[in-house]
């Protein structure tokens, strides 16, 4: 079914949720994981920048520790991902990265916002009229114990290829 998966991830506890869901769905589809994680250039981190060079490698910095800590996850759920990080709109970097890796779905982590929030942000819908793929709202919460319960569940002795 899906052969190339794509984890948005950026460390938050949607985003944790997303993960390890995301990488159950992969495992048993056999799916190849690539695993993104973007450093949302904003008007205020470009102002911050101006005025502070060191500013946007602080940042970069904080988002390869997210970055690592995914990987850490995923190889503790016997997946090992090919990995990006990238500076720029999470929603455009998605989409673009989705494209460039012929993902054939993208999971992310979902938080609650209000409309205005919702609105300001540009989120919502964006992801699915940019990509020509499905796209997975990751929010069941799954322990690791159940993980690997599920996970032998459905694949019984069968190991992936690329776990």
């Amino acid at each position: 079914m899906y052969k190339c998966v794509l984890l948005a991830f950026d460390g938050t506890v949607e985003g944790r949720r997303a993960l390890r869901e995301g990488a159950l769905l992969a495992r048993c589809c056999d799916a190849h994981i690539h695993l993104l994680c973007v450093v949302p250039e904003t008007p205020g981190l470009r102002a911050a920048a101006s005025s502070n060079p060191n500013c946007m490698a602080q940042q970069c910095e904080t988002y390869q520790s997210v970055l690592d800590y995914g990987v850490e996850r995923l190889r503790d759920m016997g997946v090992s991902p090919t990995t990006s990080l990238q500076i720029g709109d999470p929603n455009d970097i998605i989409a673009d990265y989705a494209r460039q890796v012929g993902a054939d779905l993208i999971v992310v982590g979902h938080r609650k916002q209000n409309f205005l929030a919702r609105w300001w942000s540009g989120a919502g819908g964006f992801l699915v009229d940019t990509t020509n793929c499905s796209l997975l709202i990751g929010r069941n919460e799954i322990s690791d114990e159940d993980f690997e319960a599920e996970l032998h569940k459905r694949l019984g002795a069968r190991t992936p290829a690329h776990a």
